[in-house]
């Protein structure tokens, strides 16, 4: 069989190609659970995406299957074996501050803007159009491929759940939907509260009190904003000067204000995914480490103390005595993402914690779980997602390796990530694309895009991939 040229494939339909990714992502797809039904348990904008997906690939000669209107997939090939694409075609909220329409997929300096051109619809299209390429050159295969598409990947992954309790696993399969060349390895995520539920036995004169504290919204991201609402006693000024010595200290942008007999205090950071929370500045850790050097009650100074001593510069569980480092996927990382203290109700940490693939949250746990009653903490509200590794000597490795480098030219390096991607919900799967080194990683933000010439060449990559897993 002569050589196929697939780039030459992908350029005889590349105005299809865009036009369909444009189409995609026309649709504001976002989980909407204000609205729904029977036939759109997470919105109409998610379903409407699923369904266009669905279509698209009936009218192109593939067997589509809707799977309680949460997933679906598109099904060719014949064969024991499945090889599966997972994608997702749901997206984050398209946020402020565009140059154009984040849902008009605008084409501009070569690159197509919109919410979820990168973060999933246009690896999704791509993935499309491999699988069709792959079809229509009648290529002869011993798997059947299926792409399987969600709705739910930006939340809570009810889809791929639901999808799994009722569908068969993928033999092997991967993700279009994080990096190139291969991600094997994704760490392990658990997400956890720490509560506070007795005070310490410190005996301390009140000079401040604090009323309330709060930085943070979610687990996974290291808070930009911290705020304290205190009642100084005496010296309000010296407070004041104090605060803004230890800020400048560490170049942290802060402000004060007195309201309503109160002071306010505020501080702001530097947001940053929670996976490695050195990329940011926790405003919430140095606030508490300020509070916690202040003549405060019992109960608040044993919450801002309690914080100051296992996470304030430790983004490691060093002094928690649970860090942890392998040679795949490198450190334990910490990050709490929310904090927050009243007193009526006490103190709170809730945090992610990204474990490498080669230890155990149990082990992590058991650790956790001995040192905070004598710390006056418990564990609440546990979420687990256990790690998620394929060992380079794989037949999905190898085959990988071999098609990236062959047409780019580069060294197929192995990555490991704290992220999760839905290959993590493959027994053999990994995330392969569709961000070129190099790129920046502008998922999630303002004026999200893709390069068209990246759309073409991804494309190409996974139409050579999918018949050399499958024949």
């Amino acid at each position: 069989m002569t050589e196929i040229n697939w780039l030459s494939e992908v350029e005889k339909r590349k105005e299809a190609l865009i036009q369909d990714t444009q189409d995609l992502l026309h649709i504001k797809s976002l989980l909407d659970e204000k609205n729904t039904s029977v036939e759109a348990p997470l919105g109409k904008g998610v379903k409407q995406a699923l369904d266009f997906m669905l279509n698209l690939g009936e009218k192109d000669g593939f067997i589509p299957k809707n799977v309680g209107n949460l997933a679906g997939h598109l099904e060719f090939g014949e064969g024991e074996e499945l090889l599966g694409i997972l994608c997702h075609v749901d997206v984050v909220p398209e946020g402020d501050g565009w140059l154009s329409d984040p849902f008009g997929a605008e084409i501009r300096d070569g690159k197509i803007f919109a919410r979820g051109a990168l973060d999933d619809k246009g690896p999704t299209m791509a993935a499309y159009y491999a699988m069709k390429i792959v079809k229509e050159l009648g290529l002869p295969l011993s798997k059947r491929v299926r792409m399987i598409i969600g709705t739910d990947e930006e939340s809570d992954w009810r889809c791929v759940n639901h999808y799994f309790e009722h569908e068969e696993m993928p033999t092997l399969g991967f993700a279009p939907d994080a990096d190139f060349p291969i991600i094997n390895a994704e760490k392990g995520i658990a997400d956890f509260d720490m509560v506070q539920k007795k005070f310490g036995s410190e005996q301390t004169e009140e000079a401040v009190e604090v009323v309330s504290f709060e930085s943070g919204k979610r687990y996974n991201m290291v808070p930009d904003y911290a705020k304290a609402t205190i009642i100084v006693k005496d010296n309000q000024e010296d407070l004041v000067q104090q605060f803004t010595d230890f800020m400048k200290q560490y170049e942290m942008d802060h402000g004060s204000l007195l309201e309503n007999g109160s002071l306010i205090l505020e501080v702001k950071g530097v947001s940053a995914h929670g996976m490695e929370p050195k990329n940011g500045k926790n405003a919430g850790l140095f606030l508490a480490e300020f509070l916690s050097k202040l003549q405060l009650n019992k109960q608040s100074l044993h919450y801002f103390q309690f914080v100051s001593r296992y996470f304030f510069d430790d983004s490691r569980g060093v002094n928690l005595g649970v860090a942890y480092e392998d040679d795949i996927s490198g450190e334990l990382t910490i990050n709490p993402g929310k904090l927050s203290y009243t007193s009526e109700s006490g103190g709170r940490i809730g945090m992610t914690c990204r474990y490498p693939v080669t230890s155990k949250m149990e082990i992590t746990k058991a650790i956790l779980d001995k040192l905070l009653p004598n710390e006056g903490y418990a564990i609440e509200n546990l979420k687990d997602s256990k790690p998620h590794h394929v060992d380079e000597k794989e037949f999905l490795i190898q085959t990988l390796k071999k098609v990236y480098e062959s047409q780019t030219g580069e060294k197929a390096e192995l990555l490991a990530i704290g992220g999760g991607t839905y290959a993590r919900s493959l027994k053999a799967g990994v995330a392969f694309g569709p961000l070129f080194p190099g790129r920046a990683d502008i998922a999630h933000q303002k004026d999200e895009h893709m390069f068209i010439e990246d759309l073409l060449k991804a494309t190409s990559i996974y139409a050579q991939a999918i018949y050399e897993l499958a024949q």
